[in-house]
């Protein structure tokens, strides 16, 4: 199983200044291809600013504080943020989650096609995302 560094989520009360402020004094770039991808009828309709600087991705969101209500789920990766990890096995992550008795919220696909998203907290209470895309259920 590999997992990698993938982006970090910022939430926030004003969108368009901290993307603004970040593409200006960082110089990053928009990722064009994730706006077609949102899944905004899964409890998230917020404008999310897609960055990057070429290898890591900056998302900045509006900050949700009913998302967890609303996915009846018990994270909220909306209200401070967070940060994200790829792996390209997500059920082997959650299995190992599961055998180190390590609890998380098991969003599934719901924010962007084709990404299937858990959410879990550090000892710190920060909310870490590990995501796979083109996720295909396992065959049963």
């Amino acid at each position: 199983m590999e997992l990698k560094l993938h982006h970090v989520n910022y939430s926030t009360k004003d969108v368009g200044a901290v993307a603004e402020f970040y593409r200006s004094l960082f110089d990053m770039k928009p990722v064009p291809s994730y706006g077609d991808a949102r899944i905004t009828s899964e409890g998230y309709a917020g404008k999310v600013e897609f960055l990057t600087d070429g290898t890591t991705e900056f998302h900045i969101s509006p900050q949700d504080l009913g998302v967890a209500f609303r996915t009846k789920q018990s994270l909220n990766p909306l209200d401070r943020g967070h940060i994200a990890f790829r792996t390209d096995d997500i059920e082997a992550f959650k299995a190992m989650l599961r055998e180190r008795n390590i609890q998380f919220a098991d969003y599934g696909v719901w924010a962007i096609a084709g990404w299937y998203q858990i959410f879990l907290q550090d000892p710190d209470g920060t909310i870490v995302e590990v995501h796979q895309t083109d996720y295909k259920a396992p065959v049963a």
